[in-house]
């Protein structure tokens, strides 16, 4: 008896500890035309993509998606990488997030995490938290904040991980 519990504990823990390495795929989330979709939406064909959870009244978070506007589309030619950017704007700054990602011609795919359901199951505390996710839909590199030519961090990951070099373990 005292096996099988153990073997039960030691399998549950495994799962989790995996659970925390992949994107969750069944998180509800809404698309910028309002419709909700599961995480599982998020995926671009085994390449690399960044996935940026940030809001519009957070300064840092609009730098960073902003310096990576200016290189993104060279990104995307060499790597193949998507950046996905997901709002943590509650209902009352939602309406805001489209005109600002418009306004700021961000040519990311956007969501909203209104709720923020997607947030804590991805273990986000602070924004702007980015992770880099390889092309298994597992978290291979991660961080918090942003100084300005942070950017080209990231996109040094990102050229790693579509070229299926490791990566060094995960910076927070």
């Amino acid at each position: 008896m005292k096996r099988i519990l153990l073997t039960l504990v030691c399998l549950a823990l495994a799962g989790i500890a995996t659970a925390q390495n992949t994107v969750p795929q069944n998180v509800t989330i809404k698309a910028m035309d309002g419709t909700s979709v599961q995480t599982s939406v998020i995926q671009n064909d085994g390449k690399p993509i960044i996935i940026s959870f940030w809001a519009t009244w957070c300064k840092p978070c609009n730098r960073e998606l902003n310096a990576i506007k200016e290189v993104y589309e060279n990104w995307q030619k060499e790597t193949g990488v998507k950046l996905v950017a997901v709002s943590i704007d509650d209902a009352r700054s939602a309406t805001r997030v489209k005109p600002h990602a418009d306004g700021n011609e961000w040519d990311y795919e956007i969501y909203l995490d209104q709720n923020q359901d997607f947030k804590r199951a991805m273990n986000v505390v602070n924004v702007p938290h980015t992770f880099v996710v390889n092309g298994k839909g597992e978290i291979v590199w991660q961080h918090t904040s942003y100084v300005d030519g942070q950017e080209e961090e990231l996109y040094e990951v990102v050229k790693k991980v579509a070229a299926g070099e490791p990566i060094e373990e995960a910076a927070e």
